[in-house]
């Protein structure tokens, strides 16, 4: 069984990690058994949003557009990497205490689009996400990655609630904002 799990910078995206490695490991077997297939592993992917090279200003000039110097975008692109890395690093670990094996993947581009692509691509069986909370406004007004992959995945997907002491952060957070 080839499970896909889409990580990101939220707490929801790890927890549905830890869920899947705890709940679907009898599916999957450790990386000690020296008969393993290839297709038995997990893959991690992240999508980072990429980089815009101009900025549009709001007010009366906001006609002109303005355009980043190659050493800013350098600079962004330099702390997407190191950022994709860590986050990538941490779940790798979380997989290896798990003796399970993974593999991880880094797309740019609108997250909803290019998991389903990469869906396609790998032939997953099932793909693991987790779930910010949102409710029915905000998630009509923002937008949510499970609910387009949810309708649009050519495979299973299983969306995991987060627990309720993360819920509660989130939503102090955005109080807070």
């Amino acid at each position: 069984m080839r499970i896909m799990v889409a990580i990101d910078e939220s707490d929801g995206s790890f927890h549905s990690l830890k869920w899947a490695l705890n709940h679907l490991v009898d599916e999957i077997a450790p990386t000690n058994v020296p008969s393993q297939e290839e297709s038995s592993l997990i893959t991690l992917v992240h999508v980072h949003q990429p980089f815009q090279h101009y900025v549009f200003p709001a007010g009366p000039a906001g006609a002109a557009a303005f355009y980043a110097p190659p050493s800013i975008e350098e600079s962004v692109r330099k702390a997407q990497a190191e950022n994709d890395a860590a986050l990538l690093s941490r779940a790798l670990q979380m997989c290896k205490d798990k003796m399970i094996k993974a593999e991880s993947l880094v797309l740019e581009g609108d997250p909803k689009d290019k998991i389903c692509q990469a869906i396609e691509q790998m032939q997953v069986d099932l793909l693991v996400l987790g779930s910010r909370g949102l409710g029915k406004i905000k998630r009509a007004f923002l937008g949510s990655v499970s609910d387009y992959c949810a309708h649009h995945a050519k495979c299973p997907v299983l969306i995991v609630k987060p627990p309720l002491e993360i819920t509660k952060e989130t939503s102090s957070k955005s109080k807070e904002r």
